[in-house]
């Protein structure tokens, strides 16, 4: 049986979110999602939706995710950034994060986006060498910065 890449459906909210917190386990931060089914099923599958997904079916089961959103830089214009990337460990090998991140690219390219981004830590050296090996480069000369929400409220209590 092959595996199917296709657009995420609402349906598969809670896919979604049991490969996200698979991946918040191998990046080492377990306890780090704060998200639900109902939050994603909101988010990308609402009235205004935040994200546009891919999912990898291998036998009726979600197996994978490319996770994506628009973006806009003021020197390229229209961009999209590849928050997540995630392959179920026991399906990891078999060439469905390729498929995903072909599914992806795809779509950047039929939408005509200038750029697409995405952030890889720096000790996934298999994640790493595959990007390099298609062509991206992984950038070393800028740093991510992120302020959550207690830190928000936090500085605007400062500041007021």
């Amino acid at each position: 049986m092959e595996t199917i890449i296709r657009r995420a459906k609402k349906t598969d909210a809670l896919a979604i979110l049991s490969l996200v917190q698979e991946l918040a386990i191998f990046e080492r931060e377990p306890d780090a999602v704060i998200l639900n089914k109902e939050t994603i099923e909101e988010h990308g599958f609402g009235k205004q939706p935040l994200f546009e997904c891919f999912v990898a079916e291998f036998k009726e089961k979600v197996v994978g995710i490319a996770l994506f959103y628009p973006r806009y830089s003021t020197w390229k214009g229209p961009t999209l950034h590849l928050e997540d990337l995630i392959v179920t460990e026991v399906m990891k090998g078999k060439g469905i994060g390729s498929k995903l991140y072909n599914a992806f690219l795809k779509y950047a390219h039929k939408v005509g986006v200038e750029r697409v981004e995405w952030a890889v830590l720096d000790w996934n050296h298999p994640a790493i060498n595959f990007y390099q090996k298609s062509g991206a480069e992984v950038l070393s000369d800028w740093r991510t910065v992120q302020m959550d929400k207690k830190s928000i409220q936090n500085y605007i209590a400062k500041i007021n």
